[in-house]
């Protein structure tokens, strides 16, 4: 395994699904993890805290710091990079996990819901960005958004359109930092499940428990971003990657121990904006 020994990376959203995911798997490769959530506490409905993240992390290897970000306030994004300074004394990557979801028609979505997604989306990948871009460039670094590619049919214009806009604005904010950031040496990619993976937003969001049947783990997301950082910052940027097509190039070529339930390997269901 390629180590990230001596690495550090931050990690939004790291209280449960994918982000802990990713954060365990850079963990596994000796990296330090800081990890950032909205809240230390446990919630009233979903498993996971940060505080537990960071334990997993520990064991898993790496060295962890937990710190309580709300991603839509700028001072507390310098502040969860100021503390990584702190306490690792470099950054390395930024993986923006951190999201908010509403799958309404425009007709139905009000202000408030409007722009949290939008604060918690795109303008939080701005945010934090332009926060850790000055030690980013120290070392050559990553950033890497949790959003899909700009897919333009009416099929994922038209249902929920607040939401897909804040997913596809990330993408663009990639793509252009990844032109703006090149001669830096920091690459800057996003990358997206070809599959629905089994996260809270299937349970509450969709709203449909029975679909965790027919969804992958995290842990397939985790290492598409782990084989993202492994990358020479110069060598793979402004690419809008898809996790099982992007792992294949690396050389995985087996893909059904990723599946949810077990029994329904065969029956994955693809993700939305594919």
């Amino acid at each position: 395994m390629r180590t990230l020994q001596n690495k550090t990376y931050i990690i939004t959203g790291a209280s449960r699904g994918i982000g802990r995911a990713i954060a365990i798997r850079l963990a596994r490769a000796g990296a330090s993890v800081v990890a950032a959530a909205k809240t230390t506490r446990k919630h009233p409905k979903l498993p996971g805290t940060l505080p537990e993240t960071v334990e997993l992390v520990e064991k898993a290897g790496g060295k962890g710091l937990a710190v309580r970000t709300d991603v839509r306030f700028p001072e507390q994004l310098d502040n969860l990079v100021a503390k990584t300074i702190a306490t690792f004394g470099r950054l390395d990557g930024v993986i923006h996990n951190a999201g908010a979801i509403s799958l309404t028609p425009l007709a139905e979505t009000s202000v408030k819901l409007y722009d949290r997604m939008h604060q918690v989306n795109d303008r939080a990948v701005f945010l934090l960005s332009r926060a850790a871009y000055p030690y980013l460039k120290e070392h050559g670094g990553h950033i890497v958004t949790l959003s899909p590619p700009l897919n333009l049919k009416d099929k994922w214009l038209k249902p929920h359109i607040p939401y897909t806009v804040s997913k596809y604005s990330m993408t663009l904010l990639a793509m252009g930092m990844a032109l703006e950031f090149r001669d830096a040496n920091i690459a800057v990619n996003s990358i997206w499940p070809a599959t629905l993976i089994a996260t809270a937003a299937i349970e509450f969001a969709v709203g449909d428990r029975a679909l965790l049947n027919h969804c992958r783990k995290p842990d397939i997301m985790a290492d598409a971003v782990y084989e993202i950082l492994c990358r020479d910052a110069r060598t793979l940027t402004g690419q809008a990657l898809i996790d099982q097509s992007f792992l294949e190039q690396c050389g995985y070529n087996t893909f059904e121990s990723y599946a949810y339930n077990p029994d329904y390997a065969d029956k994955i269901h693809p993700d939305i904006f594919l």
